[in-house]
């Protein structure tokens, strides 16, 4: 997870923060905005795949993918 954000936007990604907790539970922070939360948002693992997905969602389309 960490790998395909990082690999794909690490050009425009100020900090990168992953929190774990007990249970499994753990939150994705991008530049300090919570996008995945197992525990309050989604209440589930992500998807293979789903958080660079969110992530896409919240910097739009025009932003280019690192190396290209």
């Amino acid at each position: 997870m960490a790998d395909n954000l990082l690999s794909h936007y690490q050009h425009i990604i100020k900090s990168f923060t992953f929190i774990t907790g007990s249970r499994g539970a753990f939150e994705v922070r991008i530049n300090d905005e919570l996008i995945y939360s197992k525990q309050t948002m989604q209440k589930r693992h992500a998807e293979p795949g789903e958080i660079l997905a969110l992530f896409k969602e919240i910097v739009g389309p025009d932003v280019p993918l690192y190396g290209t």
